[in-house]
């Protein structure tokens, strides 16, 4: 991911201009909010603010790429405050929005036509589920000084005037990120072994075979689901390898029709199941060595909307 570089030849404010930083800002707020249609919506109304201005305001900015990233991040900034009220109304557990590997990015409101690349989020380490999930526990301040300073190279001295604290201040508040994210997550283990054991979760699930489910998941591994009210799910985590392989058993005997399909889930190996077509359930997972210890389920459709096929 790179950024625009400030104090080279002045910018070009002209519509092509402005319109090629749609793909870093619906980067950026993405990673902010753990939502692809909350950050879209962020990026519609920074443009909206930059066409409010007059034509000599716009040509006053020395980087229009700058300021759109300064007013997504306060936009972003704003909502991660209320995120945690939004969150107590949620109905049962909140997961971040999966994203789909590349190849399989569709765009369900242009009929299944391939999304804009522009829409697109980069696939990178600071998109897997569990990153993103680490992401939820911080303040709304940590965030956004993460972000901006790690993924997106942005100074402390600008992240600083972007949240409204000292450079000091915002390089404590990654600091103080940083360390809540090596405290949660364990060496990465290889994507091919990754892929391996997900590829067997799959087969196990596909069997039937308890024994099987249990073998591949850590014996205090966690599963959370997010129905978000519309759709069924389990409210609360499932904790231990034996009660969560039994959740899954109980899925497969209530839809002997599930076609499961091994995919990309935010960059990382993970499952998809389908019924008559349709993606009714994207399965995330962090492996820790060669267990499961984590995995996020998420039914809401309104989560789904990239997943959606013709």
């Amino acid at each position: 991911m790179t950024r625009s570089e400030p104090g080279h030849s002045r910018p070009d404010p002209s519509l092509s201009a402005i319109m090629s930083e749609r793909r870093q800002l619906i980067n950026l707020a993405y990673r902010l909010l753990g939502s692809l249609a909350e950050a879209e919506d962020v990026v519609q109304e920074t443009y909206a603010r930059w066409y409010a201005m007059s034509q000599q305001q716009q040509e006053a900015i020395e980087s229009p790429g700058a300021w759109l990233t300064k007013v997504a991040s306060r936009i972003c900034l704003d909502l991660l405050g209320s995120a945690r009220a939004r969150r107590e109304r949620y109905v049962g557990e909140w997961i971040p929005e999966p994203l789909p590997g590349r190849t399989e990015w569709i765009n369900a409101r242009t009929g299944g036509a391939t999304a804009d690349p522009a829409d697109r989020v980069t696939l990178d380490e600071s998109i897997n589920m569990a990153f993103l999930v680490v992401l939820e526990s911080m303040t709304p301040a940590e965030r956004v000084a993460l972000i901006l300073h790690d993924v997106f190279r942005y100074s402390f001295a600008e992240v600083a005037e972007i949240v409204g604290r000292t450079p000091a201040a915002c390089r404590q508040l990654a600091s103080s990120a940083r360390r809540r994210i090596r405290a949660s997550q364990p060496p990465a283990t290889p994507t091919a072994q990754q892929a391996g054991i997900v590829r067997n979760f799959k087969q196990a699930w596909e069997a039937k075979d308890i024994d099987a489910l249990i073998g591949l998941l850590d014996p205090e591994a966690t599963a959370i689901a997010d129905g978000g009210g519309l759709a069924s799910a389990h409210l609360h985590p499932i904790t231990g390898g034996e009660p969560i392989a039994r959740a899954f058993l109980e899925v497969a005997g209530k839809a002997p029709n599930l076609t499961l399909l091994e995919r990309t889930v935010n960059g990382q190996p993970g499952l998809v199941a389908q019924l008559d077509g349709i993606t009714v359930v994207v399965v995330a997972f962090h492996v820790a060595g060669n267990r499961i210890k984590h995995i996020w389920a998420v039914r809401n459709p309104e989560k789904l909307r990239p997943w959606t096929t013709a």
